[in-house]
C-alpha cells in the first residue's frame, strides 16, 4: 500500500521541520514537499499530488483561507486540506473551514495527535475535533449572516429535502461519530451508513462531511450548543 503523502505549508521553517519530523517517523506517511506561503501551493499540489496539505492559516502573502479556496477552485481532484493554527478559537480557522478545509490542527498538538489528525482527514469518514468545530460555529457562525451565509445555508438545507434517516445521520456526523459508530448507533450496516453519508453530501453539494456539518450548524439544522 503506498504511503500517505503530505505537503507542508507554513512560513515558519521550525514549524515545517517539526511537522516533517513527526510525520516522517511514521512508516506509512511521506512528506513530499514544503512551501513557505500559500501562494506557492497550487503549482506544488499540481506537481506533487499530495493526499493531504497541512497549511498554516496565517501567512504573509496568501493566507490559508485564500490558498484553500484557490486549490479547490483550480485543481482537479484536490487533496484534503488541514489548516494549522496556534489558536483553535480563531475566526481565521472557521473561515478556512467554510472555504473548504477538511479540518484543523493546533501547532502545540502532541505528535500522536498530529499523526491522528492527518490520517483522519485523509480517510474522511469522521469529523476532526467535532467539539472544537461546534465551538467555532457558536462563536463565528452568526457572522456568516453578513455575507448571506446563514440564509444560504438554510436554503441549501431546505432544497436538499433530506429524509428523516439522512437528517439523523447528519446530526450524528455533526457530533463527530465515524461511519462505524453511526452504524452501531442506528443498528445498520456500515455500507448503509456510507450510502446515507454520500447522499447527504450530494444533496447538500458538500465536498466532504466537514462542509456538510458547517452547513448544518449555520442553517440551524444542528445547534452548536
Amino acid at each position: 500500500m503506498p504511503p500517505l503523502t503530505v505537503l507542508l505549508v507554513d512560513d515558519e521553517p521550525l514549524v515545517r521541520a517539526g511537522l516533517r519530523a513527526v510525520l516522517e517517523a511514521q512508516p506509512d506517511i511521506e512528506v513530499v514537499g514544503e512551501a513557505a506561503d500559500g501562494a506557492a501551493v497550487i503549482p506544488l499540489v499540481r506537481q506533487l499530488r499530495p493526499d493531504v496539505v497541512a497549511m498554516d492559516v496565517r501567512m504573509p502573502l496568501m493566507d490559508g483561507i485564500e490558498a484553500t479556496r484557490a486549490v479547490l477552485r483550480t485543481v482537479p481532484h484536490p487533496p484534503k486540506i488541514v489548516v494549522v493554527t496556534t489558536f483553535e478559537n480563531d475566526e481565521y480557522v472557521y473561515g478556512a473551514l467554510r472555504a473548504g478545509a477538511d479540518g484543523f490542527l493546533l501547532k502545540r498538538a502532541r505528535p500522536a495527535e498530529i499523526v491522528h489528525a492527518v490520517r483522519l482527514v485523509a480517510e474522511g469518514d469522521s469529523l476532526l475535533f467535532p467539539a472544537a468545530v461546534r465551538r467555532l460555529a457558536a462563536a463565528y457562525g452568526e457572522n456568516a449572516a453578513a455575507d448571506g451565509g446563514n440564509a444560504a445555508a438554510r436554503t441549501v438545507l431546505e432544497r436538499a429535502a433530506l429524509t428523516d434517516r439522512e437528517g439523523e445521520v447528519l446530526r450524528l456526523m455533526a457530533r463527530g461519530l465515524s461511519n462505524a459508530e453511526i452504524a452501531a448507533r442506528l443498528v445498520v450496516g456500515t455500507e448503509t451508513v456510507k450510502s446515507h453519508v454520500s447522499s447527504v453530501l450530494a444533496k447538500l453539494g458538500a465536498r466532504d462531511r466537514t462542509q456538510a456539518v458547517i452547513a448544518a450548524y449555520e442553517s440551524g439544522f444542528v445547534s452548536p450548543g
